[in-house]
């Protein structure tokens, strides 16, 4: 391993390691909280899909040293939340890794013939920059209208349906 590497990789972990739970919390505060979750109930009112927001400070040290990348912890975070496991397969995981200032976002298999992977990673970037001036709540706010668009033009709900709740809508901050 070269010295650059090894630098980049003692600093990530370090990055790692200063980070928790309550730098999630401090991201997204509770009333933040409460106006996302209401503004993802009021989304998949209009929808048949299911959004996630999931905050995350760090990965464990070890993780991170090892190289475990946003994507690839995003991926994991889909299957453990039950994203994947909707009745349409129409679900959409807004992931954001805080100490790599890192924004995923994972549409389940539904998604794909409708949106193009390129306009996820677009969303992703517009939300990453948000981050990058320290305004999550405003990020999450847009990239939430953003995906409540892409869900309304191909999967509306039929006026009158009932709402099926899979996933909770609460964000999840770890």
């Amino acid at each position: 391993m070269n010295h650059a590497t090894l630098g980049s990789r003692l600093r990530r972990a370090w990055r790692h390691f200063w980070l928790d739970e309550r730098d999630s919390r401090r991201a997204v505060p509770p009333a933040a909280l409460q106006r996302l979750t209401a503004q993802v109930q009021a989304s998949e009112a209009r929808h048949r899909g299911q959004i996630r927001l999931c905050v995350e400070a760090s990965l464990p040290v070890a993780a991170a040293w090892a190289g475990v990348t946003p994507r690839q912890r995003a991926l994991e975070c889909f299957g453990q939340l039950g994203v994947w496991d909707t009745e349409d397969n129409v679900g959409v995981l807004i992931y954001v890794l805080l100490a790599d200032r890192a924004v995923e976002i994972v549409a389940d298999r539904g998604l794909r013939p409708h949106v193009p992977e390129a306009r996820w990673q677009t969303l992703a970037q517009g939300l990453g920059q948000a981050f990058a001036q320290d305004q999550v709540e405003a990020g999450l706010t847009t990239a939430l209208d953003e995906v409540d668009r892409l869900l309304c033009a191909g999967f509306a709900r039929a006026e009158g349906s009932p709402r099926s709740n899979e996933l909770p809508d609460t964000p999840v901050l770890r």
